[in-house]
This record gives C-alpha cells, sequence and structure tokens, in this order.
C-alpha cells in the first residue's frame, strides 16, 4: 500500500467522533497511510462545532482544545507511530469536510454528532458529506446504547 494514503476524519467531541477516529487510525494503520483529523467551527449564532463561546477567538480556540484532547486520546491508545495531523477549520462542517476529502483517499465520519435535535433543522453532517465529497465516505455508526440523549424539545407557551 502506498504511504501516501489520507484518510480525513470529522471530528466534534461526540460519541462519533471518537469512534470515528479510532476506526480511521486502526484504518490508516492498515493501509500504511496517515490520518488528518478535521474539527469544524463557525462564529455566525448557530453551534455548529462542539462548544459555544463568546467571541470567534475563543471559539477557534476552544475547538482546538477539544481535537487536541481526542488525538492524545487516540495516541494513549494506540501509541504514537500513527501519523496524526490536526486541523481546526472555520466553516460549516459538510462544507469543511467535504472540501478537505478533495486531497484524502477516503473521509470517515461518526454516525451521530452533538445535537440530532440539530439534525431536523440543518440535515445530518453524514448525509450531506455522502452527497458532496469528492472521495469515498465512511461513516461509522454508534451502538444506540452509546448515543448521547436527545435535548429536550423547549416547551411550547
Amino acid at each position: 500500500m502506498s504511504s501516501n494514503y489520507l484518510i480525513v476524519v470529522g471530528v466534534d467531541g461526540s460519541e462519533g467522533g471518537r469512534r470515528a477516529l479510532r476506526w480511521a487510525a486502526d484504518e490508516a494503520a492498515t493501509r500504511g497511510g496517515a490520518v488528518q483529523a478535521v474539527t469544524a467551527w463557525s462564529w455566525d449564532g448557530m453551534e455548529y462545532g462542539p462548544v459555544a463561546a463568546t467571541r470567534p477567538q475563543e471559539e477557534a480556540e476552544s475547538a482546538g482544545r477539544m481535537l487536541d484532547r481526542e488525538i492524545k486520546q487516540l495516541i494513549a491508545r494506540n501509541g504514537s507511530h500513527l501519523p496524526v495531523a490536526a486541523e481546526v477549520i472555520e466553516g460549516r462542517p459538510a462544507d469543511v469536510l467535504s472540501a478537505a476529502g478533495r486531497t484524502a483517499d477516503m473521509l470517515v465520519l461518526g454516525s451521530h454528532g452533538h445535537s440530532r435535535i440539530r439534525h431536523t433543522v440543518l440535515g445530518s453532517v453524514s448525509e450531506e458529506c455522502i452527497r458532496k465529497a469528492p472521495c469515498p465516505v465512511v461513516v461509522i455508526p454508534v451502538p444506540a446504547d452509546q448515543q448521547e440523549p436527545a435535548a429536550e424539545p423547549a416547551p411550547r407557551t
């Protein structure tokens, strides 16, 4: 296998993102490749990323800290022999990840991110990436007993 094989993986701090990162690392190790872990953040009033902040710089820094934590956990689990690059990019997750897929051999995503209620309003990042990504997309499922609980709907007045 080529050592230039690149797997881009979306990481958002959720169990789905962690499972996707672990799977991508295992697959890259099998193929003799590398992993590029990507986190998207946004500052437009909508919480696309894993954190809420009061300033754009804070949002970007928080996203970076989350991504660093996830990669450190991966390295602690797998050892440091696998090349993993981290990238924090401003933008909608589906746009950011699809664009990152332009240079990748594979894009890996978790099936559930942070908010299932947001899925109803915004659509699924995974579904949008499947339509837009220029490379194969692998969606790693999260078992039902490990999914994060859906947010409670706001009471109607």
